[in-house]
């Protein structure tokens, strides 16, 4: 490649180091392995497979069919589903296929609020789904930050949704998936859960799973699952023929077969027991970033976190999420500026930031790690116009990253 094209060579050059000099604490962003990586590179990507194995429009299908056939069982298996479609090529577009399956335009969904925690594809005006749908959105409680399932049965009976989505993209707490479902049962609606962020906490049993209460499940593949860019949806039996013809022929043509192989591969990972003890870690590592940072006097949306990300409110610093992650940048650290519950920031400015633990954890780093980098966050935050700090911090965190190498047998 560097022959053929040397500037997409060294831009690729440029962003392995980048990831391996940086901490990464986009709580969306994790390290892919070798395996994973190498499958989603492989010849597959040559192949036209429209349809499904043993019911393709193409012939010469006979391989990425047991690729495919590999991910399903694999996907079933490992969540405990009935049935499994490992063909969306990115989380929004799986919901689109879910919402396609079961709902007819201007049906009501009930979404999480996008500033507290939900996702552009719950029912976000600038999306597809708030275009398409009418959107009744619930909200955490403003004295508790949380979910207040009493609150989303009142309004689900004031909207009578056909459609509940449960799930978030910046919600720290646990989801009671039992209790949507029993408001749902309540008012007649489906129930479609989408854990794109927490699939891997799911499967491991770190995190309470939806499965048994949801009609649909929906997940990325490449967060905490830690496989390739991609997503995949579950469903009860009876959905599974709605679902399979709203992702085919409904919303999507050729599926990418190589992203399906490297699924196939993650999701081979995800069973071994390495993976779930992974899982808990990235749970106690969130926890101890987190008690660090209250530690160090920041108030964090609902007091903390039960998986594997934090918000942290920044109003009290008279700092915005843009400053911090910005300044944290600058200082090796990456993150995101995040809108908080109740937010008065615009959604480029925000009053704070998200902060996530599944890629630290996966270059090995434990709970001591995770204290020093909430003390070199709180450094850079409580002197952010001090280029000495900045530059001193870029420092430590390149001999931390230095004592956890990431992909030190990758070619550049």
């Amino acid at each position: 490649m560097s022959v053929v094209d040397p500037e997409i060579a060294s831009a690729i050059h440029a962003e392995l180091e980048r990831q391996r000099n940086n901490i990464i604490l986009i709580a969306s962003e994790n390290f892919a392995s070798r395996a994973v990586m190498e499958a989603q590179a492989c010849v597959m990507t040559n192949k036209y497979a429209e349809g499904y194995p043993g019911r393709r429009y193409y012939r010469g299908t006979a391989c990425v069919d047991v690729a495919e056939n590999l991910a399903r069982e694999r996907c079933k298996k490992l969540f405990g589903a009935e049935h499994v479609n490992v063909q969306p090529h990115s989380g929004t577009q799986a919901n689109m296929a879910a919402y396609y399956a079961v709902l007819n335009p201007g049906d009501t969904i009930m979404g999480m609020n996008l500033s507290h925690g939900g996702h552009l594809s719950h029912g976000s005006p600038i999306n597809f789904s708030g275009r398409m749908y009418r959107i009744v959105p619930y909200s955490v409680s403003e004295k508790t930050e949380m979910l207040d399932y009493g609150e989303m049965l009142d309004l689900a009976k004031q909207a009578k949704p056909k459609l509940i989505v449960v799930g978030a993209s910046s919600y720290p707490r646990i989801i009671d998936f039992k209790a949507v479902r029993e408001i749902a049962d309540e008012v007649g609606a489906l129930v479609m859960a989408d854990i794109a962020h927490i699939a891997g906490l799911v499967v491991a049993g770190a995190h309470p799973s939806p499965v048994p209460y949801a009609d649909i499940v929906t997940t990325t593949t490449h967060k905490t699952l830690r496989g390739p860019r991609g997503a995949l949806i579950l469903c009860k039996e009876e959905l599974g023929p709605a679902i399979d013809r709203s992702v085919f022929p409904g919303t999507q043509g050729g599926p990418f077969m190589h992203a399906i192989a490297a699924k196939a591969v993650a999701f081979k990972e995800a069973l071994t027991p390495e993976f779930r003890d992974y899982q808990f870690q990235i749970v106690k590592n969130a926890k101890a970033l987190a008690e660090r940072l209250m530690q160090n006097d920041f108030d964090l949306v609902s007091g903390g976190t039960d998986n594997h990300l934090m918000l942290v409110k920044l109003m009290k610093e008279g700092l915005t999420g843009k400053d911090a992650d910005e300044t944290l940048e600058k200082a090796g650290i990456t993150l995101n500026r995040n809108m908080i519950p109740f937010d008065k920031a615009k959604p480029l400015i925000t009053s704070g930031i998200r902060i996530g633990t599944p890629a630290v954890t996966t270059r090995g780093m434990l709970e001591p790690q995770m204290v020093q980098i909430a003390d070199m966050i709180t450094e850079v935050l409580r002197d952010i116009k001090s280029e000495e700090t900045v530059r001193s911090v870029r420092a430590r965190v390149k001999e931390l990253c230095d004592q956890f190498p990431l992909y030190p047998d990758l070619p550049c």
